[in-house]
């Protein structure tokens, strides 16, 4: 298809937009890889676009009711960042990019408490024993009374907080933007140990959050590396390549692990930008399988027996979790700019670019209902529990959802 003019400066705003959605460019020849890349993906050699693909009509099969819907402050304020809400018990806790933290009924979505900052949030919340930390654009790691959302305290790490800080027996694991990952005390933001790590001249924003099984943290990396930490000092344990760069510019070299790894009975589920979905082992980080032609930067979620994401082009895709074969993806929603593909039941949930909100089956893929909370675009993973879909979008948005 011919992209008109009106597309074409959308196109173009959006190349520039998502520049500042990169770090570490490393000198201008850099900079124009990236921008001669990104430019080719965008309008392509002969000057086309692969378009959204238009939602089509087609006969429900589930009912979706939405619960609750309420405004957070301004969301993300147009940034990318990893604001996405956390359940314990009942309540749901949701943070803007402007330093607003809430705490709402699970239930009703009433207000419990809020708390107003001059921080700019850019990953969180984390929830702990008695705390919802948020991490900041600056370096803060910021505490709070989970009940009353009292601050409790603040800690300075180097720099960009870019992964939900993850709270694991009486510590919380903290990621930056300059490759470090940081152990602080939950109970007063002390700092335990650092571990870091290399970050290569190009990357996407934003990681995966760590994953801590008994006494082990899991940490995918931007240079396609996965490593386990002992959880008590941080030492190394193993180190694993799961993509390897390929290609002559920055851009074709980026296998940034960003989603968090899932872990199940033994295996590490993790995928890249462009280096494919892997299974690796728990023990000792050997590669179990390699998909190489599923990748993801949104998420993977699981259940019983499979995997399931949505691909850097935003097909939906389901793996069997023991050998990495594709059983069925979803092609409806092409390039609809989907969040992770999250499962529960008999379906799986998806976000898109214009405020839909999308149920799948786990048979087979095919579309069972929708309904558009905003206009304003759902980037967050959806949250499920006990079968209430919970959904933020990027204006804010806050609800609860349920289908039927």
């Amino acid at each position: 298809m011919l992209i008109t003019e009106p597309k074409k400066f959308r196109a173009l705003w959006m190349l520039l937009t998502c520049l500042p959605l990169l770090s570490g460019c490393a000198g201008l020849d850099a900079g124009r890889d990236l921008i001669s890349g990104l430019s080719d993906t965008i309008f392509g050699e002969d000057d086309t676009a692969d378009p959204p693909a238009l939602l089509t009509e087609y006969t429900a099969e589930v009912q979706i009711d939405v619960l609750w819907k309420e405004s957070v402050g301004n969301g993300a304020d147009k940034q990318f960042l990893k604001l996405i809400p956390a359940v314990q018990n009942d309540r749901i806790f949701a943070a803007d990019r402007q330093g607003t933290l809430q705490a709402r009924n699970t239930v009703n979505g009433d207000l419990v408490w809020e708390s107003e900052s001059e921080y700019e949030f850019s990953a969180g919340p984390g929830l702990g024993r008695q705390t919802v930390i948020m991490g900041c654009t600056s370096g803060e790691v910021v505490a709070y009374d989970i009940a009353s959302g009292e601050q409790k305290w603040i800690s300075l790490v180097p720099s960009e907080v870019q992964a939900v800080p993850v709270a694991a027996k009486g510590m919380v694991i903290v990621r930056t933007t300059d490759g470090k990952v940081i152990a602080l005390r939950e109970a007063d933001g002390s700092q335990l140990w650092l571990s870091e790590g290399s970050v290569p001249a190009l990357s996407i924003r934003g990681a995966g959050a760590p994953v801590v099984i008994e006494d082990t943290v899991i940490i995918g990396s931007a240079n396609g590396k996965m490593q386990a930490l002992q959880l008590s000092d941080g030492k190394s344990l193993w180190e694993a390549t799961i993509a390897m760069p390929t290609g002559r510019s920055e851009v074709e070299r980026l296998v940034d692990l960003d989603v968090d790894p899932v872990a199940s009975r033994g295996a590490i589920y993790i995928s890249s930008f462009q280096g494919g979905t892997s299974s690796v082992s728990e023990v000792d980080g050997d590669v179990i399988w390699r998909n190489p032609d599923i990748s993801s930067y949104t998420g993977i979620s699981t259940d019983w027996r499979y995997l399931y994401l949505s691909d850097t082009h935003s097909e939906v895709s389901q793996l069997d979790q023991r050998n990495g074969a594709s059983l069925w993806k979803q092609k409806d929603l092409h390039n609809r700019q989907l969040t992770a593909a999250v499962a529960y039941d008999n379906y799986v949930v998806v976000g898109d670019f214009e405020g839909y909100v999308h149920w799948l089956s786990t048979s087979d893929g095919r579309q069972l209902g929708r309904t558009q909370l905003t206009s304003s675009p759902i980037e967050a993973k959806p949250v499920i529990v006990d079968g209430t879909v919970y959904i933020y979008a990027k204006d804010g948005t806050l609800a609860a959802l349920k289908a039927r």
